[in-house]
């Protein structure tokens, strides 16, 4: 009768194998790439947006000169930020769906072979 300590040898050895399966099968980098053309543009565009509004009232005055009232272009940019962080949420909301079937064929694929 095996020990408990192979026992439990045999499914770390075996889990690392299947990870490195799954790492390296063509789903899991279709998964890795299509999430990689969608976050890294996003969060490069996110990153822009939310300084710019410190670094422009910090080093400008661009942003001092009136919109419309008694309301300055800063306020305009930081209400901005809020909408920009709501919409940027639904985005990957909707976006993270079609990570999930890809994970699921990921995941049926790993069943199917085990």
């Amino acid at each position: 009768m095996p020990s408990n300590e192979s026992v439990a040898k045999d499914q770390k050895e075996s889990a690392s194998r299947n990870y490195t399966e799954i790492v390296q099968s063509p789903s899991f980098q279709e998964l890795l790439r299509k999430k990689r053309k969608f976050i890294v543009p996003l969060s490069i565009f996110f990153m822009v947006f939310y300084f710019s509004l410190p670094v422009l009232t910090s080093y400008s005055t661009l942003l001092n000169s009136y919109a419309f009232g008694a309301i300055s272009w800063a306020w305009v940019l930081a209400f901005a930020q809020f909408i920009m962080t709501w919409t940027l949420c639904v985005l990957y909301s909707k976006k993270a769906a079609t990570f999930d079937i890809l994970v699921e064929k990921i995941i049926n694929e790993v069943k199917g072979r085990g």
